[in-house]
């Protein structure tokens, strides 16, 4: 099975329900499919080779539902690109997949013919609002470099709607998603169609996904667990509604009430910005049957407090990496025994844990290495050989490669996980290497703090000390005192923060993690 099929079949099976809501457009499966094969028709007769690489540089849209499916079903290779990204890590990308077509809008148009993004490769740009982008931009749209300039709209309704011939086979690559890099520059990440495919099934199992689901999807699709959530409803024939960046709490929660939201996929910046409203418990959340949540985890407090907001809902704890997407989950049976879980590998997946020697660890409890094994680990790194090998390792059986995750995990007697640390995040303080996850998990303990972070600063005598930042919600009056004073009933001496600094909020990616960098550097600069 290839991953354009999951729209293929959903069309065939439901033509006239609802797939994509978005800013008020409702677009049933016949039209997104019939549109996605207007799109991959244009694509191969414009010259598109198998495995070339479209990049998707677009706000969360129905344009970019249907530039994804459009893609896969032209033998195309689809990247989605954060449209926050500027143009030196744009061109970056641009240039290291050496993309050939790219799919975007007048903002992104203006970028990418500024002179500022460089990509020999690229020959088609595909404009969303033409019309809107050239009033503004006049023959300036056109004059970049041998780049054959289109509508999106036109190319769509001058291609054929038939579903065009099968390119792929299910090994070749669907999707490169790009993450930071060791060096600084990100790297992309080779999905196939098979890891894609298994991810998803695996995941819609597991949350018992059906056609009568309606998941309501505020995550980047630049994001694995966004793009997911679109991936997973075609699947399923199910719909999801696309919204952009959750500012307004209210507004979700209309569009939960209103939509009658089934599914709803959260990071705890969002469950955090959920709960400072002091009128929740008021609202009827009904309808929503699951809440996921990963990328960081949820503290336990947001959990309980969550639970009381949405009763009828299951909330699912979740760890995943995008070089596999996801890697375990905690049954919603399991999380009041326990809350600090991730649970336990997901079907079709093997876990264990190793130590620094590549030993398997058997003693419960014992800190070591996550490694995966499963259909769903990716390839590799797009053109990292070296970065790859780091990764990839020889597997049980000759041939295969299991994945290291490079995280650190402790493991129940009953084989549930339980995430320590990055195994580059632990702190080295006086003679201890201490988690911050710890302390973190404490702090979020205390009433009134809504985010939590620690990292470690400079410090003479310890080499690095704890400093935590703990933003408070709206009306707390905590203070510095009483924060240091249940720190110190909750943790050992040396886990307590020698410094605790207060604010609103705390800086946070595209995908909603806290950005711990940003806090070092900051931490760095006023020692300096």
């Amino acid at each position: 099975m290839l991953l354009g099929d999951f729209l293929t079949r959903s069309a065939q099976r439901f033509p006239q329900k609802t797939a994509v809501v978005n800013a008020g457009r409702r677009t049933d499966y016949q039209s997104l499919n019939r549109s996605a094969c207007s799109l991959a028709n244009g694509l191969i007769s414009s010259g598109l080779v198998r495995q070339g690489r479209v990049a998707i540089y677009l706000e969360n849209s129905t344009e970019s539902v249907i530039s994804i499916f459009g893609i896969l079903k032209a033998g195309g290779v689809f990247l989605v690109i954060n449209p926050q990204v500027k143009s030196k890590k744009l061109s970056y990308i641009l240039r290291d997949c050496q993309v050939w077509a790219l799919i975007t809008d007048p903002t992104g148009a203006q970028q990418i013919t500024s002179g500022n993004v460089i990509c020999p490769d690229l020959k088609l740009m595909m404009v969303t609002d033409y019309q809107k982008c050239t009033r503004n931009m006049g023959s300036a749209l056109h004059d970049s470099g041998g780049v054959h300039t289109v509508s999106f709209e036109d190319f769509l309704e001058n291609s054929c709607g038939n579903e065009p011939p099968r390119a792929c086979i299910d090994i070749d690559l669907a999707s490169l998603m790009y993450t930071s890099g060791s060096s600084g520059d990100p790297k992309g990440v080779m999905l196939t169609h098979v890891n894609m495919v298994t991810a998803a099934r695996s995941i819609t199992q597991y949350l018992e996904n059906s056609p009568r689901d309606i998941i309501l999807n505020y995550l980047p699709l630049s994001f694995d667990y966004g793009l997911y959530q679109v991936l997973m409803s075609v699947l399923i024939g199910g719909t999801v509604l696309l919204e952009k960046a959750f500012v307004f709490p209210y507004q979700a929660i209309g569009r939960i009430i209103n939509e009658k939201v089934t599914g709803l996929p959260i990071v705890p910046a969002m469950a955090a910005l959920l709960l400072q409203l002091q009128d929740i418990g008021k609202y009827d959340f009904s309808s929503v049957r699951y809440i996921t949540n990963t990328g960081q985890a949820l503290p336990p407090s947001h959990i309980r407090d969550l639970g009381k907001a949405f009763r009828n809902a299951s909330i699912y704890s979740m760890y995943g990496l995008t070089e596999c997407k996801r890697v375990s989950y905690l049954p919603p049976s399991e999380l009041s025994r326990r809350p600090l879980s991730v649970g336990k590998a997901i079907p079709n997946t093997e876990t264990w844990l190793i130590d620094e020697s590549g030993n398997k660890i058997t003693e419960p409890w014992t800190v070591g290495e996550l490694v995966i094994r499963g259909a769903h680990v990716m390839k590799g790194y797009w053109n990292r050989e070296e970065e790859t090998s780091a990764v990839l390792k020889q597997g049980i059986y000759p041939g295969e490669k299991v994945l290291l995750s490079r995280d650190l995990f402790k493991m129940d007697e009953e084989g549930f996980l339980y995430f320590v640390s990055r195994k580059d995040d632990m702190i080295k303080s006086g003679a201890e290497r201490i988690s911050p996850r710890e302390i973190e998990d404490v702090l979020y303990e205390i009433s009134g703090v809504s985010e939590a972070a620690v990292i470690g600063v400079p410090d003479p005598i310890l080499g690095l000390a704890m400093k935590a930042f703990v933003a408070v919600k709206k009306g707390s009056d905590l203070s510095v005192q009483q924060i240091l004073d249940f720190c110190k009933q909750r943790l050992e001496h040396s886990r307590v923060p020698k410094m605790v600094e207060i604010r609103d909020s705390l800086p946070k990616s595209n995908s909603g993690k806290i950005r711990k960098k940003d806090l070092e550097t900051e931490s760095s600069s006023s020692a300096a």
